[in-house]
């Protein structure tokens, strides 16, 4: 089949890729130069020749917060910014498997364990590695979930142990490009996320890795991102927006991003990333407005983060659903066969129970 959006350079792109053939930083940069609808059709094609037409939707707990002793200026949980969260140790296996159930019943096909720090430490901390692998199993073994971690740097030893006990895909994020990485971190390196990955990568699981937009990059640096995450192998590009954290110092910096520079940068990231789940992640209901978040998907994005963040809450699941078939697709249901109809049911439910609070004035009951 014969795909032509009517733009010499983006239908060039497209033949190529549809073709089997990498597209490289020049053909990438050249490609953000062009017009967003163009973009837009371009990366829905390759979604719909390399994926199976379904978004696949994951979900997180922040399963240990704040005190994080790493800069990273986008980072709310970073102990060098005052930011007001709630801060605590490992929540424990019990309430990581009750969010894990939480997120199965809501049709999450991945559930990802997530802690903020540099890294779980086997070897300095070993007590809280062993609650994290006794919650990996909780969670493997009584939910119909993939099961998904992002502990930070990792040992080769620790990598092969999450390996084996049945983690799914390893969540490291490079954030941005190479070149723009020291203006957004001091406290470790570009290298040091990328040395991690191949870790993860080597000791058998897939890797998910991505970045952020909005925290005052160039287009280029978008594209250089995109390219770093190509010579690493990754199976999942989750693709944040910057929600900026009052005390964060990106918060005072002011930047931002606009809905063409999303969507023109998911359509992009797809022509890059083809056989890849292209996953719209933090930060896109509060950058694009409610009848704008279905764009991503109709430029290519073919995946999810469902339910809150780490720090910041998000959009319910129902809702979710609803713009997932406003972009003229269907959620995935291949690892947890749940009842999307259910699912929805639920979001409306609480909204009306929402909207019956606000105008009586009522307190909402903690039943």
């Amino acid at each position: 089949m014969v795909y032509e959006t009517g733009n010499e350079t983006v239908d060039d792109a497209l033949e190529r890729v549809m073709a089997g053939e990498r597209l490289d930083r020049t053909d990438g940069v050249a490609l953000m130069a062009q017009p967003t609808d163009a973009l837009a059709e371009a990366g829905a094609a390759v979604r719909d020749h390399f994926g199976d037409g379904t978004v696949d939707a994951c979900s997180i707990v922040n399963a240990k917060a704040g005190n994080c002793a790493e800069d990273c200026g986008f980072c709310a949980q970073s102990v060098h910014f005052d930011t007001g969260i709630d801060t605590y140790g490992f929540l424990g296996p019990e309430k990581v498997l009750e969010a894990a159930k939480r997120a199965e019943r809501d049709g999450a096909q991945r559930f990802g364990i997530v802690v903020a720090e540099k890294g779980v430490s086997k070897e300095h901390r070993p007590d809280e590695w062993e609650e994290v692998l006794e919650s990996i199993r909780r969670v493997r073994d009584e939910c119909d979930l993939e099961v998904d971690a992002s502990l930070g740097i990792l040992t080769e030893e620790e990598a092969a142990i999450l390996a084996e006990e049945g983690i799914n895909h390893y969540n490291h994020n490079i954030e941005t490009s190479p070149n723009y990485f020291p203006e957004i971190v001091d406290s470790h390196s570009f290298e040091d996320r990328v040395k991690t990955l191949e870790v993860a990568k080597e000791a058998g699981m897939d890797l998910c890795a991505g970045v952020i937009l909005g925290m005052g990059e160039s287009p280029t640096d978008r594209v250089e991102a995109a390219i770093a995450l190509q010579d690493i192998g990754i199976s999942s590009l989750p693709v944040n927006v910057l929600n900026p954290v009052a005390g964060t110092p990106l918060a005072e910096q002011g930047v931002d991003i606009s809905t063409e520079e999303i969507v023109k940068t998911v359509a992009v990231y797809k022509l890059l990333h083809p056989e890849s789940r292209v996953r719209l992640t933090g930060g896109r209901e509060v950058n694009l407005a409610p009848d704008e978040q279905h764009l991503p998907l109709e430029a290519g994005a073919d995946g999810l983060l469902t339910g809150d963040y780490l720090t910041t809450g998000g959009q319910s699941p129902g809702k979710d659903l609803e713009i997932v078939e406003r972009a003229g697709l269907e959620p995935n249901t291949d690892t947890n066969d749940f009842d999307p109809e259910a699912v929805k049911a639920r979001h409306s439910e609480t909204a009306e129970s929402s909207s019956e609070t606000a105008s009586t004035g009522a307190e909402p009951s903690d039943d």
